[in-house]
């Protein structure tokens, strides 16, 4: 009896032993992971992440919320995370006192003006707009008035972004730069250099972006000599000038508190490419920004991680065509071309959407990632 039972015990062993193998093994835990790790300031989620797997956005697989804590989800520097049964990621809180602040899922610094200062819309005509500045400055500056229109009914002290129409993007055309009246021009400075040539072979229309340049406060509405609402610019910004448009300052314009996690069906089934690299670049590597041709509507969202894959080229076969003269490699097949295997350059992650267009943060790879590369599942091989 006494062997029948060891025997089971072991049995039961390795079976757990396997169970936890195969576990840790599809979820691919890195071979030198803690067992236990303490948040510090500075840390990332993905990094966090990154110490535990070889796939960080599987993190949300293996993380065990706690429902004992008010939000489980947030983690901050003190907290004690363990791994424990099956692979599980447990988490004990640490002290949290009221100026403590949860760890974002990516450096703020990498992207926070895109969070703060960029947006995308699909229309700006209606909205307000600056028509001069003080001392018929060609651009006011701090401290200084500007005088707005279709702001009649404003009260003394309401606040207003002041934003400007920067950048049009569409699937298969460059982005085209926008000059003050919201109106097309080339050559003016941009952000973004340029993009895709063509995208599904559609010619759609993804939207403005939108760049704040400022915050004013409004001063005084309209007087008896002039239709014109005086609001004076803060330290808030930059800059303004005619043709720029105002909003209401969004008190919240954002949420960093994010998982890194794999895309939707929908999200892969977008086919989304690069729209545009951050600083006027066609190439970007890790901790670049990038426009990507998918957003809320295509089921991408906050945290989505992607593998961004070069497209094969197609090239001239030169064993049987030696004296051709078409080109070597080209995006397009055509007579004596063959089409080479897609290859992987990079991962990068949404950190905000919108309706058709996310920015995303390149984070690590092989090689740089350029204007019309195609964005795939994070575990796609080809």
């Amino acid at each position: 009896m006494f062997q029948r039972l060891s025997r089971s015990l072991r049995t039961a062993s390795a079976v757990a032993l396997l169970t936890v193998t195969t576990f840790a093994a599809a979820q691919g835990m890195r071979g030198d992971h803690p067992d236990t790790y303490v948040v510090v300031r500075g840390d990332t989620l993905w990094g966090i992440a990154g110490r535990f797997l070889d796939k960080p956005w599987l993190w949300p697989e293996i993380w065990q919320a706690n429902p004992q804590i008010a939000n489980p989800h947030l983690i901050y520097p003190g907290d004690v995370i363990s791994l424990a049964y099956l692979n599980r990621v447990t988490l004990q809180p640490g002290p949290r006192p009221e100026t403590i602040a949860p760890i974002d899922a990516i450096s703020l610094a990498d992207i926070e003006p895109f969070l703060k200062n960029r947006s995308i819309v699909f229309s700006f005509d209606e909205l307000p707009y600056v028509l001069g500045a003080e001392d018929t400055r060609l651009r006011g500056s701090l401290d200084r008035n500007i005088y707005v229109t279709g702001l009649d009914n404003a009260q003394p002290g309401q606040r207003y972004a002041v934003i400007r129409p920067a950048t049009e993007f569409y699937g298969a055309r460059r982005s085209r730069d926008l000059d003050y009246r919201g109106k097309r021009v080339h050559g003016e400075g941009n952000l973004w250099r340029d993009t895709i040539p063509k995208l599904n072979g559609q010619d759609a229309f993804l939207g403005y972006e939108i760049v704040q340049m400022g915050v004013a406060t409004v001063l005084r509405g309209p007087t008896p000599d002039s239709e014109a609402t005086t609001l004076v610019l803060d330290d808030n910004g930059f800059e303004a000038r005619p043709g720029d448009r105002l909003t209401p300052v969004n008190p919240q314009p954002y949420d960093l508190q994010f998982f890194p996690h794999p895309p939707s069906a929908d999200a892969v089934a977008a086919d989304a490419r690069i729209l545009a690299v951050a600083d006027a670049l066609i190439t970007g590597g890790p901790r670049d920004v990038i426009a990507i041709s998918a957003g809320h509507q295509q089921g991408v969202d906050n945290g989505t991680v992607f593998s961004v894959w070069r497209g094969g080229p197609h090239s001239v076969d030169r064993v049987r065509h030696p004296n051709t003269s078409r080109i070597t490699d080209a995006p397009n097949p055509g007579s004596r071309r063959n089409r080479m295997p897609d290859e992987y350059a990079a991962h990068a992650m949404v950190f905000r959407t919108f309706d058709h267009v996310s920015y995303a943060l390149v984070m690590e790879g092989e090689k740089p990632a350029q204007v019309g590369y195609r964005l795939k599942h994070p575990d796609a091989t080809y």
